[in-house]
């Protein structure tokens, strides 16, 4: 049996976002199947993952880690199975000399959208020869999948596994909404649409806005500057930058209404872990948010301020609502889990292992 060699570095990261904290859960759950597996990484693995099945190895930081990975790995190609949860840097250096398996969450660098530049450089000159060089390519969403499949003719759909995510935690805390609450979290940037959400707020009919307040959690992204300028100036929005762990299931603990006019989304984990605790979910029919909160959300189109406002208006007052969302959410965010995930991933890639 060979040995599922895995890029480890994301999922340690000290402020983790949303492909770290993918990599995260899917490693916590993996390491419960006895598989052999090789963590590669920049920096000494926590007590928890000391495992009798897990190794590891700690390669230099920065952008030579990629090089030493990818030299690492070709010296040890007859006994190892490469995985890759947030890049594609090795698949492209490894020229196809051993199997290697890239998981990809979105194709965001390619949409022409505002993007963080680095990333969209990166993957617009790796990606393509990534996905060609490899035995097998995961998809995180149905949507992803479709978008790959749209962009490059030589991928077979047949050689796709999609694999999702699971909520951040498997039994969800109780929600215990204040009244007032709306919650939206993801890291600043135009794609995540906060601006629109901000003056949705501030258009709400004056008697609903003063009770009510809009808290975004997220740390500084990209093409941010007129999010955070309007967040600090709007009366009742709230800007937490990036919270933690704690602060962040606190939040969602006493949230009202959880809102993600997102004009497009790989997955939408934090709308999972909405679902999950039953918070009622202000979101968009793009990317693969339909096929997460399936018909256990309220709907708006993200690019038409009155119907966002009117969205916001009717998930803060209309109670009828609310309780069907509420008891329809955790339905639905139960068809997903980490288990789940590591089994399908395991039944795509089983013959490369």
């Amino acid at each position: 049996m060979r040995t599922l060699a895995i890029d480890c570095r994301e999922a340690l990261s000290e402020t983790p976002t949303g492909k770290a904290r993918w990599a995260h859960c899917f490693l916590t759950e993996l390491f419960t199947r006895n598989l052999p597996i090789l963590l590669l990484g920049n920096r000494a693995l926590p007590a928890a993952w000391q495992l009798p099945n897990v190794r590891s190895a700690v390669l230099p930081s920065g952008m030579r880690w990629h090089l030493h990975a990818a030299r690492f790995l070709a010296a040890h190609q007859s006994e190892l199975t490469y995985f890759s949860p947030t890049s594609f840097i090795v698949p492209f250096l490894s020229g196809g000399s051993m199997p290697t398996i890239p998981l990809v969450h979105d194709l965001i660098a390619f949409r022409g959208e505002p993007h963080q530049r680095k990333a969209e450089i990166i993957e617009r000159l790796t990606l393509r020869r990534a996905l060609a060089q490899s035995c097998h390519v995961c998809a995180i969403s149905e949507a992803t999948k479709h978008d790959l499949l749209n962009r490059y003719g030589f991928l077979k759909s047949e050689n796709i596994s999609v694999i999702f995510a699971g909520p951040y935690s498997e039994t969800a805390p109780s929600n215990v909404p204040d009244g007032r609450t709306v919650l939206s979290v993801g890291t600043l940037c135009p794609r995540k649409n906060q601006l629109s959400l901000i003056h949705a707020f501030a258009n709400l009919p004056e008697i609903i806005r003063k009770r009510s307040r809009l808290i975004i959690a997220g740390g500084r992204g990209w093409h941010d500057r007129e999010i955070v300028r309007l967040a600090n100036e709007t009366p009742g929005v709230e800007w937490r930058g990036y919270v933690t762990d704690a602060e962040y299931e606190s939040l969602l603990s006493t949230a009202t209404v959880f809102a993600l006019p997102s004009l497009y989304e790989g997955f939408g984990m934090p709308v999972l872990d909405a679902l999950q605790r039953g918070i009622p979910v202000l979101t968009s029919k793009r990317g693969s948010l339909p096929e997460v909160a399936g018909d256990a959300a309220f709907f708006v189109d993200p690019e038409d301020q009155i119907a966002l406002t009117q969205g916001l208006k009717t998930l803060l007052t209309d109670d009828a609502v609310r309780a069907r969302l509420r008891n329809a959410g955790p339905l639905q965010a139960s068809q997903f889990s980490w288990k789940r995930t590591v089994d399908l991933f395991l039944s795509g890639v089983q013959a490369f292992l």
